[in-house]
């Protein structure tokens, strides 16, 4: 489970960073299959602040309980 959540976590921050740097990829695929990747931008957006104290709680967990 926590690399189910570690590979999530991964996949907003590095959608959300795409959206920053070239947002024309990610905005024409707002359905569909291609549209996960727009969605997970929208989060990584939205809920940054969430999104990083998750990440530095999954850090925490993958350095000192391994």
């Amino acid at each position: 489970m926590p690399r189910l959540l570690t590979v999530i976590l991964l996949l907003i921050c590095t959608c959300a960073y795409i959206r920053a740097l070239a947002p024309s990829l990610l905005d024409k695929n707002k359905t569909g299959f291609l549209g996960i990747f727009w969605k997970c931008a929208r989060i990584g957006e939205r809920k940054s602040p969430y999104v990083a104290c998750c990440c530095i709680i999954m850090a925490f967990t993958i350095l000192f309980s391994e």
